[in-house]
């Protein structure tokens, strides 16, 4: 069973995983260089530990404690226990959720391991927007996609918005940074892959007319919100594809594509 600790001292050194949450830039470096990210509110941490993730501790508010209970008596991580104006003054923002946990980072795969047994993934260049990326894992766990692959610019998954937006699903999907971009995109078609590029270009032929769902190993190909994908992207790919629009309006929000795009690529997928 964990220690239950509690902490009346903002600046105590044993907070330090929770200081400066909304500091961007600031968590952006700190969260890989040490290893750690931030899971927030029960469900999304429950599912971290779920998938294998290990606890280093948690900031509870009191009114959490008896329902994080089962968790706590599981744990050997220090467990603290703080008032809600506490916690808003380490994180810097209001916990809604009352519970937080700095949890300990896995080593990520390499693409070519993720390759060898995917038949539908995800490729997303340049997306910076933690939203975003936490919206497209959630429709690609939710729609079957089997990996993502994330260029070298792609912002964190585990980055604490990211994991909260995709409700702990970036824990369901496996992922991998390619080390070069535009040229790691090779590997994926010296893999078997057929690369996709989600464009709204006129130029593109119809997701209905490409029929993905009936390709043997589908990389669909998304780009970051509003410059979309860029033009050595766009050369890379085998063919471009479009969602048919009407009423004039000419491109979703990136997460919105990525989702219908993902039922098209997945729906009737050949199963092993």
């Amino acid at each position: 069973m964990a220690d239950l600790i509690t902490v009346e001292d903002p600046d105590d050194p044993r907070l330090t995983d929770y200081t400066g949450l909304t500091d961007v830039e600031l968590r952006r470096r700190r969260e890989p260089a040490e290893g750690l990210f931030i899971a927030e509110g029960e469900k999304v941490i429950r599912r971290a530990r779920e998938a294998g993730y290990e606890m280093r501790s948690m900031l509870l508010s009191a009114k959490w404690i008896d329902a994080m209970r089962d968790v706590i008596d599981e744990l050997t991580a220090p467990v603290y226990a703080v008032s809600p104006e506490l916690a808003e003054r380490v994180t810097g923002y209001h916990v809604h959720r009352g519970a937080l946990a700095s949890m300990q980072r896995k080593p990520l795969p390499t693409a070519g391991e993720l390759l060898r047994t995917a038949r539908r993934v995800v490729i997303m260049e340049s997306v910076n927007d933690h939203t975003n990326i936490g919206a497209i894992f959630r429709s690609a766990a939710a729609l079957g996609m089997d990996a993502v692959l994330l260029s070298p610019d792609c912002a964190d998954p585990l980055y604490r918005r990211s994991v909260k937006v995709s409700m702990g699903a970036v824990f369901s999907v496996p992922y991998a940074r390619l080390e070069t971009w535009p040229k790691g995109l090779e590997s994926v078609r010296e893999a078997g892959f057929t690369l996709l590029a989600l464009t709204p270009d006129e130029k593109a032929g119809s997701l209905d007319e490409a029929a993905p769902h009936r390709m043997d190993r589908v990389a669909l190909m998304l780009g970051a919100e509003g410059d979309g994908l860029s033009t050595q992207a766009l050369v890379a790919a085998d063919a471009w594809v479009r969602i048919p629009m009407s009423h004039g309006v000419d491109s979703l929000n990136v997460g919105a594509a990525a989702a219908v795009a993902f039922y098209a690529v997945a729906t009737g997928r050949p199963r092993s």
